[in-house]
């Protein structure tokens, strides 16, 4: 008899177990937000693309980490390399357009870059062509757009608007065709964000709160939503007119546009800025994004209970486990257990 209560009661301690994490799984809030664990690069050289950002960005420096050559940034964010034997392929456009970099001075920076041989990017002030290498050199964007239409642009040039000039924006070619944006004057320097396109900007945004438990940002950039969004509504068209400064002489859409942050990282969008869809990033420049979680396997039931498309069952990655999912623009993210 003592035997078969000894039995019972460990069944009951099973049972109750298995119940406390049913429940866990079951509410959406019960699982902490990710943190942004590392972006991984494709790479023909990667340890001559590590010394080219340690040297551009002093404050990171050469690493490792699961076994591969790795990029530390201050804030514990790595740039994760593999090797690749062919250049990776940039185009057709994935749902990642750039990554960046906080500086503590901008301009400065840019001037150290330049005197470097860094190839800076122009920014066209208007669809006429005039460039210019940091954004607040042409004239500022108005009502939280980080940019001007053609009838505001004549506006501004009409009511004389001068350029702020200061900090601002602009982008550098990096290793491997990477596209790095430098942002300034920040407290500290360290890797900031992950500039990304999607299909529908608010439905990616509530796809990342609903199964990656993002929090809600403290704000949105470029056409916020004047409504609150749900799957009923989340799908918003281009609006018509393109802005500038921009990478691209004809302009670029701002608008719809929204993102989510993980830790001090943010993941910003922008719509798709061409007519046709994005492509899977696996195999690209950008070939993933990894987030860290504690518990991989709640992590694994959650996602599979809410039918997210699966890229890689569980897996170990270097001393650790990971899983691959793919985001709502075939953007490939990778959950990485860190205890």
């Amino acid at each position: 008899m003592k035997m078969k209560g000894i039995v019972f009661a460990a069944v009951v301690l099973v049972l109750f177990a298995l119940c406390g994490r049913m429940s866990v799984l079951g509410q959406s809030g019960a699982l902490p937000a990710p943190g942004f664990h590392h972006l991984h690069l494709n790479s023909v050289n990667p340890d001559k693309a590590i010394d080219f950002y340690a040297k551009e960005f002093p404050t990171t420096s050469k690493s490792t980490w699961g076994g591969l050559p790795a990029l530390k940034s201050p804030n514990n964010v790595l740039l994760l390399f593999s090797k690749v034997d062919q250049p990776p392929a940039t185009q057709p456009q994935t749902a990642v357009w750039h990554f960046g970099w906080h500086v503590t001075n901008e301009r400065q920076a840019m001037a150290r870059m330049r005197a470097d041989g860094v190839t800076l990017l122009p920014l066209y002030a208007t669809e006429e062509g005039g460039t210019v290498n940091i954004n607040s050199d042409t004239w500022p964007g108005t009502g939280g757009v980080l940019g001007l239409t053609r009838a505001q642009i004549e506006e501004a040039k009409k009511n004389n608007v001068k350029p702020q000039g200061g900090a601002g924006f602009a982008y550098i070619r990096g290793p491997d065709d990477a596209m790095i944006e430098v942002q300034g004057d920040m407290p500290a320097e360290r890797f900031n964000h992950v500039h990304m396109y999607q299909e529908d900007p608010f439905c990616a945004q509530l796809w990342y709160q609903k199964h990656l438990n993002a929090p809600m940002p403290q704000g949105r950039r470029g056409g916020a939503a004047a409504e609150p969004r749900t799957e009923a509504n989340c799908k918003a068209p281009r609006t018509p007119d393109k802005t500038w400064p921009a990478l691209e002489v004809g302009g670029m859409y701002r608008a719809p546009a929204a993102g989510v942050t993980f830790g001090d990282v943010a993941m910003n969008w922008y719509i798709n800025q061409y007519d046709r869809p994005l492509v899977a990033t696996r195999g690209h420049l950008a070939d993933h994004i990894a987030l860290s979680v504690a518990d991989l396997d709640a992590w694994v039931a959650k996602l599979r209970g809410e039918g997210v498309k699966f890229l890689e069952q569980p897996y170990k990655l270097g001393e650790t486990r990971a899983v691959m999912v793919e985001g709502p623009s075939k953007e490939a993210l990778e959950l990485v257990e860190a205890k």
